[in-house]
């Protein structure tokens, strides 16, 4: 049976009139005619009985009634509920973004599309770096937000903007005050830093080896929240992204620039060759919003933004 097929008989059950089901369906009596003749024969027996006078139901067209206004109630349902999906009216989305930035600048992004969304659900996976790109590989979510890839790993990326590491220090260390320090002072201090495979350890690692420089880490944890509280309380120093320097802030910490930092591209995460659903690209969008100065986020910029800043500064 085809959705078609169903109305007509619905339509035809209801008035047991073929001229009113005609106006009804805006068909022509012989195209409505053929329509159910070919219902009936497709199931294999007559579902009306019909005279010059009257149209009644068989008893199988009876049968056929309460189903028929079951499939067309499901399938009217199931029109409408897409219709509001592309329309952005509701819908869900899933992401998966790295703590640092769950937790930082994240809330800005989903308030904006909050305000402008107001019946889309954002469900948000605050995994670690390397499970932000294998859910987005896996297509468990569809959208995530990350560290650039540091090489080929079967992902989009669209970057939002660069990001500085800067060092932590205790409040009452020696180093708070400066503008910045250099890798070799803040080396002689004990080092606190995240555990492998994380991202951010990988980075600062290569960063040092680049430079013939090695790091003794004599504390380490999963989650940055911990190492800020850990330099906080005068265990050592550390370095993390720069997005993160308010949670280290609020941790009791202190943040100073770094001279030659570690910098990653930070950006938008999808999955090559399958479109995003509606609520997806609309989040997508709000993304995209943030680069082009649309949110509140005065730490964001673009890649291209500060590679200007510092061919300014050279």
């Amino acid at each position: 049976m085809t959705v078609k097929q169903v109305r007509a008989f619905w339509a035809v059950a209801q008035s047991l009139s073929f001229a009113v089901a005609c106006e009804r369906l805006h068909l022509s009596q012989s195209a409505l005619s053929i329509t159910i003749k070919t219902l009936e024969e497709s199931l294999g027996g007559r579902l009306f009985s019909r005279t010059t006078r009257n149209v009644s139901l068989t008893p199988e067209g009876e049968a056929l009634l309460p189903l028929a206004r079951r499939l067309l109630a499901d399938w009217d349902n199931a029109e409408d509920e897409l219709r509001q999906r592309f329309t952005l009216q509701r819908g869900r989305v899933t992401l998966a973004a790295m703590p640092s930035f769950a937790g930082n600048l994240l809330p800005p992004v989903l308030k904006a599309f909050r305000t402008r969304y107001p019946n889309i659900n954002v469900t948000v996976h605050d995994v670690i770096n390397e499970q932000v790109l294998e859910m987005v590989r896996e297509r468990e979510v569809e959208l995530g937000v990350a560290f650039e890839p540091m090489q080929s790993s079967s992902v989009a990326f669209t970057p939002l903007y660069l990001d500085r590491f800067v060092a932590v220090v205790p409040v009452d260390s020696a180093l708070v005050g400066r503008a910045s320090i250099d890798w070799c002072t803040l080396l002689e201090q004990p080092f606190i830093t995240l555990q492998r495979p994380s991202t951010v350890r990988v980075l600062l690692e290569e960063h040092l080896k680049a430079r013939q420089l090695s790091v003794m880490v004599e504390f380490e944890s999963h989650q940055l929240a911990t190492v800020g509280r850990m330099v906080a309380c005068g265990l050592g120093v550390s370095v993390v992204p720069a997005l993160c320097a308010r949670q280290m802030e609020e941790s009791g910490a202190r943040c100073i620039a770094l001279e030659d930092p570690v910098e990653r591209a930070i950006g938008v995460l999808s999955k090559p060759g399958h479109e995003l659903s509606a609520a997806a690209q609309a989040l997508f969008d709000t993304f995209q919003a943030g680069i082009r100065g649309e949110l509140p986020w005065p730490a964001i910029k673009c890649p291209g933004t500060m590679d200007q800043e510092r061919g300014a500064q050279g």
